[in-house]
């Protein structure tokens, strides 16, 4: 009787030992395990996080474009003639700007971009003027041409600062214009025409680390490549080498991540195509549609310092938000 308690309590120290030791391992291999579930691939295809939809009051109507500056998210709201501002977390904070052709106001609020001040920039397509106003949204002034002849930029689009210099789009005269913060002409590229180096309605720009320029040719249903001098590079359109049928139905917004890649909105096909540094495509994300990972007739979009993406999805009017 006494050996069979013996073994009783052998067997149960045994059990309890097993339990405790796979409590133990599983615990440490939980821990283990949770930074890689974590770990984002950063070859793969960004993770939506969220949407921005502006004040519940006034939503956003026809997002156009949108850029990071400073810890502020800037939005042209472009029905509601204003701009509308969201923290980081993607809460709305203010807005600024109404109908008009005075100081401050807007009738198509388009481009946004900010310099390394915190100011704004604003591209009003059609008072063809491009304002800037500071951090909180006070008017300053127009941006002014040091041009001697007569005023060079007539509808301007896209907007982009890098390395102190402004990028614009003007969608009416097919052309790319370069300037320094203070007005003068840098460059100047483009015209009205299909061969390479010409525009039919440029819509975006950006710059890689390279400072190779970067325009979706949206009439053309490509982006086209220069340096910094703005001599023709070569096309991206989804064909090998740019050179085959183009993939591209009115691309608009583009932006280059960190290491190279190209991410460019497929407007009239609702997504958003990322090529390698090589022009190779790495995949697709998008489609039409109203869920999160969805957008229909899409149009600008920005990649900030740590990577996150943000796409206006015009239709849907809101900005969403990936990783």
């Amino acid at each position: 009787m006494k050996k069979k308690t013996v073994y009783i309590w052998m067997s149960a120290i045994v059990a309890l030992s097993v339990a405790l030791f796979a409590a133990i391992y599983f615990f440490n291999l939980d821990s283990k395990l949770k930074p890689v579930i974590a770990a984002v691939d950063r070859n793969g295809p960004p993770e939506f996080i969220q949407a921005l939809y502006g004040d519940f009051n006034e939503p956003l109507s026809k997002p156009m474009d949108v850029a990071k500056i400073g810890e502020f998210v800037y939005v042209s709201d472009t029905n509601n003639k204003r701009i509308q501002v969201f923290d980081s977390a993607g809460t709305p904070i203010f807005k600024f700007g109404k109908q008009g052709t005075k100081k401050g106001e807007f009738e198509f609020p388009y481009g946004v971009a900010g310099d390394k001040e915190g100011n704004v920039y604003v591209a009003d397509l059609y008072n063809g003027k491009i304002s800037i106003f500071d951090s909180k949204g006070k008017f300053i002034k127009y941006f002014k041409e040091k041009s001697k002849k007569e005023k060079l930029i007539s509808s301007p689009g896209g907007l982009r600062i890098f390395n102190d210099n402004l990028y614009v789009t003007d969608i009416k005269a097919n052309k790319l214009f370069v300037f320094s913060l203070n007005g003068k002409k840098l460059l100047e590229i483009g015209g009205s025409g299909s061969e390479k180096g010409k525009f039919i309605a440029p819509n975006a720009v950006t710059v890689d680390s390279d400072n190779h320029i970067y325009v979706t040719d949206s009439g053309n249903n490509r982006v086209q490549v220069f340096n910094s001098k703005g001599k023709f590079l070569k096309i991206i359109n989804g064909s090998k080498d740019g050179k085959g049928e183009t993939r591209f139905l009115n691309p608009r917004g583009i932006a280059v991540d960190s290491k190279g890649n190209v991410f460019i909105v497929n407007n009239l096909s609702h997504n958003i195509y990322a090529f390698d540094k090589n022009g190779k495509e790495k995949f697709e994300l998008g489609g039409m549609g109203t869920e999160n990972d969805k957008f229909y007739l899409p149009n600008g979009l920005y990649i900030d310092e740590r990577g996150m993406m943000y796409v206006t999805d015009t239709v849907n009017q809101r900005v969403s938000v990936y990783n």
